[in-house]
């Protein structure tokens, strides 16, 4: 055999040899798996095991992915493939932690197959990409008693909480009865219920009833939600009870709150000192009332209340925003991101969120109610929003402010503080009745009286009548165990505005992890630790801790300057505004030159202190782009610069080594 017959043959073995050792590995070596990702993403949480673990019957779980169509869609549908790759992944960690109860098939649904036509009957979302391909990407779960879940839509998103969904989903089919939520509020959070002459003329305007709130259709997919009457004596077949926006609400309404808690309910509450999702209009397209509501009456005998129009704020939990296309990204005071500081990491409803936005939050106080004050009852009162300590109170002069809310103008009125503002509360305790001796409401069944309250009501007596038409409603005055309350000084970080935002394919996708803080709210009071410790794994952003610090001492360092100018400017404004003001009063033919003069006066110094403030703010940016620049520098320089020194310790231990074989060789 020649050489070249060798070489050959020799290439060919060596080729089946390595064949055959990846075929191995790939199937021996399969079930060991390294997760090196930051979260350990492609690892279950300790609550999916426990969901997976309780499953006493097989599951099937159909993957919907149109694979083939995907590689020659654009370039919107083909960024589907790597989160694709990520799902199907966490999918098969399912099944192994399963053992043999859970079995996935993936399938990718062609034009004109039994697959797609199956996809369509169970609903999944159908996106189409030419006149023949259509774009699938959902979950199906079957159990052997014939109940179907579904994921219609698996959008990247809300990959960081794709476990939840999944677990959810599988925790939902194994478990026969749903929890009971009850949503009362003052907002159509559950959609618009018109009818009659409104829906007539709805409908000759072409404008059709809003639908329900996007955290509310989220619940619906999870729970039994129904909404509670704004007037209600009793709230009954509740299980958890979602007070949003309570404007107004009645005595009795505010007593069958508190007799559902003092019964055992559970009760999420969320009050708002302005909340800018209140819209509501009458049909003249006047807002009907003030956009506030509180309360108070119930929350102060259980541990904290929130005073009127006070809000929370803090400057280095401001928001940038854009209110005008022409104006520049400024701080709003009252658009605050909470981090993971500003939450309770020793709470299961907060622990593993990341970020909260609040619009306009209010403040909440402790009462006599609150912990370790017996005579007020000794309910725990625990944190769960807050600021940072540099956090306070603010105030706006008038509502001439909420016309045209100025970025600028709101941050004057705010002043750092030396301890954080508190805007969520856990109450837990055995609370005491807001109603001791219940209350009076309207007879409305039209039973007369009898007895004496019959003569009197004969005789004509007014009062009689009045006495005849009321009712006694009395209930407990103390709770016989104990209660649970979730307060949020804020409605609007759960409306659409505010939590979600619309994605490319025209469905609402989760910003930061304010539905999630209500849905952990949820499962907390509920009693489900597993889905918990599940939602928000992997919603985890790296801060830049250092431009951070260098942007808040930038801050502090200009805060007294910015707001002195602020403050002069204010002064110089009014003082105009007065100036022009009494202009009218006098003679409108001839106007003084004294008054033109104090006129251009004012306005030069106007002129000069918003120079000088953006002097100031120009010296904060260039701050900040001076860090820049040197991480930029320190980026660019650094792999050259470590390169060079091992070369250069290389060669220098080299030359050593040179010198000390030389020196051996001469003396041997």
């Amino acid at each position: 055999m020649n050489r070249t017959l060798r070489a050959i043959t020799a290439v060919i073995f060596v080729g089946i040899i390595v064949f055959c050792a990846v075929s191995i590995c790939q199937n021996v070596g399969g079930a060991l798996r390294a997760d090196i990702t930051d979260q350990k993403l492609y690892t279950l949480s300790a609550g999916t095991r426990a969901i997976v673990g309780k499953l006493n019957q097989p599951i099937k779980l159909k993957l919907y992915y149109t694979r083939t169509a995907a590689r020659k869609a654009p370039d919107q549908i083909r960024f589907y493939n790597n989160y694709y790759y990520f799902v199907e992944a966490l999918l098969r960690e399912y099944a192994r932690a399963s053992r043999g109860m859970i079995n996935l098939e993936v399938i990718d649904p062609r034009p004109y197959s039994d697959q797609e036509e199956e996809a369509l009957r169970y609903g999944l979302r159908r996106f189409p990409i030419t006149d023949e391909e259509s774009f699938f990407f959902g979950l199906v779960l079957q159990t052997e008693f014939g109940v179907v879940k579904t994921i219609p839509f698996f959008s990247p998103d809300r990959q960081n909480f794709i476990e939840y969904d999944i677990s959810h989903l599988i925790d939902t089919a194994i478990t026969r009865e749903k929890r009971r939520i009850g949503v009362l509020s003052s907002l159509p959070v559950m959609g618009e219920d018109v009818s009659g002459y409104m829906a007539y003329l709805r409908q000759v305007q072409g404008q059709p009833p809003s639908p329900p709130w996007t955290i509310v259709q989220q619940l619906q997919q999870q729970y039994s939600v129904t909404k509670v009457e704004r007037e209600v004596e009793e709230i009954k077949d509740v299980d958890i009870l979602l007070v949003i926006h309570p404007k107004d609400l009645p005595e009795k309404t505010l007593f069958a709150i508190d007799q559902f808690v003092l019964k055992g309910g559970r009760a999420i509450i969320c009050v708002d000192p302005r909340c800018l999702a209140d819209n509501v209009r009458d049909p003249m397209g006047r807002q009907t009332g003030e956009p506030g509501s509180e309360l108070n009456k119930l929350l102060r005998t259980w541990g904290v209340e929130m005073p009127a129009d006070t809000f929370a704020g803090d400057r280095f939990l401001a928001l940038d925003v854009q209110l005008d296309r022409n104006e520049r990204l400024q701080k709003l005071i009252g658009y605050l991101s909470l981090p993971r500081e500003c939450v309770n990491a020793d709470s299961v409803i907060t622990a593993n969120l990341n970020e909260v936005r609040l619009l306009f939050p209010g403040v909440l106080e402790k009462t006599t109610a609150a912990d370790g004050d017996k005579s007020g009852g000794g309910n725990e009162i625990i944190p769960l929003l807050q600021t940072t300590a540099s956090g306070n109170t603010w105030r706006v002069e008038g509502p001439w402010d909420w016309i045209r809310i100025n970025p600028e103008k709101m941050m004057s009125y705010f002043k750092d503080g030396s301890e954080p503002v508190v805007m969520g509360y856990l109450l837990k305790g055995r609370f005491k009745s807001s109603f001791p001796d219940g209350i009076e409401v309207a007879d409305e069944t039209g039973k007369e009286g009898s007895g004496e309250d019959k003569n009197e009501s004969e005789g004509g007596d007014e009062a009689a009548k009045e006495k005849k038409a009321a009712k006694r409603l009395t209930g407990l005055a103390e709770a016989s165990a104990d209660c649970a309350v979730i307060v949020f000084a804020d409605v609007d970080f759960i409306s659409d505005m505010v939590a979600y935002r619309e994605t490319v394919f025209g469905m609402k996708m989760a910003v930061a992890n304010n539905s999630d803080l209500l849905l952990n709210a949820i499962d907390d009071l509920s009693g489900s630790g597993d889905l918990i410790g599940i939602r928000s794994r992997g919603n985890f952003q790296r801060p830049f801790v250092v431009v951070d610090e260098i942007v808040r001492k930038a801050e502090q360092e200009t805060a007294a300057e910015v707001g002195k100018i602020n403050e002069e400017k204010a002064r110089l404004e009014k003082e105009l505004q007065q100036v022009v003001s009494s202009a009218g009063k006098g003679e409108e033919a001839i106007i003084a030159q004294s008054f033109l003069d104090k006129q251009r006066e004012l306005e030069v110094k106007i002129r000069q202190t918003e120079r000088e403030l953006r002097q100031v703010q120009k010296k904060r940016r260039e701050k900040i782009e001076q860090l820049g620049g040197m991480l930029q520098n320190l980026n660019t320089w650094a792999a050259p610069v470590v390169i060079l020194v091992i070369a250069v310790i290389l060669s220098i231990r080299r030359s050593v080594l040179r010198r000390r074989y030389v020196s051996h060789a001469s003396d041997a």
